[in-house]
């Protein structure tokens, strides 16, 4: 079914096109990614479908009733509530259901009622209703659901009760996507949902959003998250829509490929073209060859000119270059303790990078990568531990706290400060290669964009020709092409690489080794990123299989099941036996007792006896103890004998 549908949409901003043209269709389940360069116009457009902006020109028609969740870059949630209460806000509808059944139920069992009456039988059937209605909402696992979403998205137990007004941007962020996820919307609308995830929480939202029943259309420079999730590309550029089917690298396969058609059917034509015209010219003239030549240009006429194919936009093209050659051995952390206040945060930390190597490193939020890094740098003292440059090795360092940028510099100072004796024409050269042309030289840094910069700092660097490039999230604030030119400088480099990095199709790309940080210290992965998951789940599953094997070597030594069985049975008939033999010993005994007392009482009645006073009362003693002793061997019989049935029933 078709959810919503943008038709031939526009947006001017007077004399200027933003975009024309548009098209755009979300069915059931769409799993759609919009890609562009920053500027292009994918928020506009999102914007238009949410209903925030009216098109210029077309129209945007949507399915009657359709639910849309937005989630807006960099937007968090804000409430007062505390975070459990906000998620629990979702379900009201299935909590006040749940209210609706707990009054049907003690309507129902009011001893009062009529059961036979048609009020008492509507009572039944809405009652089976709501329970019907209340099972099919997840009523019996919602709350199950708001903890799975909250820990997937890093929130525990002990944060449920916080006050989201005390919470970081980045966790307000997650919070809003958390609850944007409990909505389940027909359509989901996500603007960089990746910003402000570590690996293993974007793991856990592809693998969530992956079975989101509703539709999905994502903007995201995360280009391994839109390859797990996604089966569509709509692609913003030169001002029109285009439409791919597959995920983002099958999006780049198949744009490169109607790119080089659009080249050689192109070409093919220029060359038909310009095959017609020198006929035409070289004929025109001539009596003989006049008609033939006009024949020619009418047909040159009647060509349906290709447009010269744009290519792709013009974007940055920079390269990394050291100016001479470091040692074989680049650094070496030996038994490193990294953390603030002698609070260990990871150790022990251990590895050596070797030239021409790129070393990313990876680990949870939170677990001091990029203080390792400013720890190598001597910017944090190691609390354990140190580390060492090899001979001839010269560091250069891009910190995504841009803090070696100057606020109140301009672009062009900033670089020709530190090399004033270069010409300023090369500067601005160098700087147009970034995509500072033309005035943007004199723009203040402080007024520079996230991405602006980053390609700043990208040019600084650059300009250092160090030898080993030590990089803290490079790609963050980068649009896709940007990064793309990014991995193509750092392939090309000459020299040697330490990068941190949330990216992972970043990491694919570049890396030769991943190191991954945990508190128990690090563990190297001589391979790129798909490498380093796939033998991380090689170790978990041997880890797994020797916990497993060691509790089968465990209860090996204990009795198998079988034999326990066995063992059982034949301890349970031993004690049934013992107990049978009990019950017949008891049996006789009451029988002796039974035949004693009735002796004496034989005697008792003997008239030689039964006048001789000394000897009645010696049998009289005897008959009491004899009377006693049987009637508590009958009740140990009987006691026996009910224990004796138990074992048999």
């Amino acid at each position: 079914m078709l959810l919503l549908q943008a038709q031939h949409v526009a947006r001017h901003f007077g004399a200027d096109v933003l975009f024309e043209d548009v098209n755009l269709d979300i069915q059931d389940h769409s799993r759609i990614a919009l890609v562009g360069r920053n500027g292009a116009g994918k928020s506009t457009l999102i914007k238009m479908i949410i209903g925030e902006q009216e098109p210029s020109e077309g129209q945007i028609i949507k399915k009657k009733g359709l639910s849309i969740g937005y989630l807006a870059q960099n937007t968090g949630l804000e409430s007062d509530r505390k975070i459990y209460d906000e998620m629990e806000s979702v379900f009201r509808p299935l909590i006040e259901m749940e209210n609706q059944i707990h009054q049907l139920e003690s309507k129902i069992a009011d001893p009062n009622a009529d059961s036979e009456s048609a009020a008492y039988q509507q009572l039944l059937k809405n009652y089976d209703q709501l329970m019907h209605d209340f099972k099919e909402q997840n009523g019996y696992g919602y709350e199950n659901e708001i903890k799975a979403v909250l820990h997937g998205l890093g929130f525990e137990g002990p944060d449920f009760d916080r006050p989201i007004s005390s919470l970081s941007g980045g966790q307000k962020t997650r919070l809003a996507l958390a609850k944007l996820l409990l909505e389940k919307r027909d359509l989901l609308i996500l603007d960089e949902p990746t910003n402000h995830l570590d690996i293993d929480t974007l793991t856990w939202l592809e693998s969530y959003i992956q079975n989101y029943t509703g539709a999905l259309l994502i903007v995201s420079h995360d280009r391994y998250f839109l390859d797990r999730i996604v089966d569509e590309v709509y692609e913003i550029s030169h001002h029109q829509s285009s439409h791919y089917t597959g995920n983002y690298s099958q999006y780049i396969k198949e744009k490169d490929a109607r790119l080089k058609a659009q080249w050689k059917a192109y070409e093919k034509q220029q060359a038909e073209i310009s095959h017609l015209e020198d006929f035409v010219n070289k004929n025109i003239v001539r009596a003989s060859t006049t008609k033939r030549a006009q024949s020619k240009r009418k047909q040159l006429d009647k060509i349906d000119r290709l447009e010269r194919p744009e290519g792709y936009e013009k974007g940055p093209h920079f390269e990394f270059t050291s100016d001479q050659e470091s040692g074989d051995i680049v650094l070496q952390v030996e038994d490193g303790a990294i953390g603030y206040d002698q609070q260990i945060l990871a150790e022990p930390i251990n590895f050596e990078l070797r030239k021409h190597k790129v070393l990313a490193i990876v680990g949870p939020n939170g677990i001091g990568k990029s203080t390792l890094l400013k720890s190598i740098l001597g910017q944090i003292p190691f609390i354990k531990g140190g580390a060492r440059f090899g001979t001839n090795v010269h560091p250069g360092y891009y910190d995504q706290e841009q803090q070696n940028l100057h606020e109140n510099k301009t672009v062009l100072n900033e670089i020709w400060d530190e090399h004033p004796t270069t010409p300023e024409k090369d500067i601005r050269s160098i700087l147009g290669s970034f995509l500072f042309q033309g005035n943007a030289v004199q723009k203040m840094v402080h007024s520079l964009s996230g991405g602006e910069k980053a390609r700043l700092m990208l040019t600084k660097l650059a300009m250092r020709h160090d030898n080993f490039l030590i990089l803290d999230e490079p790609t963050n604030h980068l649009d896709i092409e940007s990064k793309e030119v990014l991995e193509k400088a750092l392939l090309n480099f000459n020299g040697t690489v330490l990068f941190v990095s949330h990216d992972r199709y970043f990491i694919n790309k570049v890396a030769t080794e991943v190191i991954e940080i945990n508190p128990e210290g690090s563990t190297l992965y001589l391979g790129n990123y798909d490498y380093y998951v796939e033998k991380k789940q090689e170790l978990e599953m041997l880890a797994a299989n020797a916990k497993e094997n060691t509790a089968s070597a465990e209860q090996s030594k204990q009795p198998s099941a079988g034999m326990q069985n066995y063992k059982q049975s034949k301890e349970r008939q031993k004690q049934e036996r013992k107990l049978r033999r009990t019950v017949d010993k008891l049996e006789n005994q009451v029988g002796d007792l039974e035949d004693q007392k009735a002796a004496i009482e034989q005697q008792m009645t003997d008239p030689e006896v039964f006048n001789d006073v000394a000897k009645m009362q010696k049998l009289q003693k005897q008959l009491e103890k004899v009377t006693t002793n049987l009637s508590a061997t009958e009740d140990e019989w009987e006691e026996k004998l009910l224990e004796l049935d138990e074992f048999e029933n």
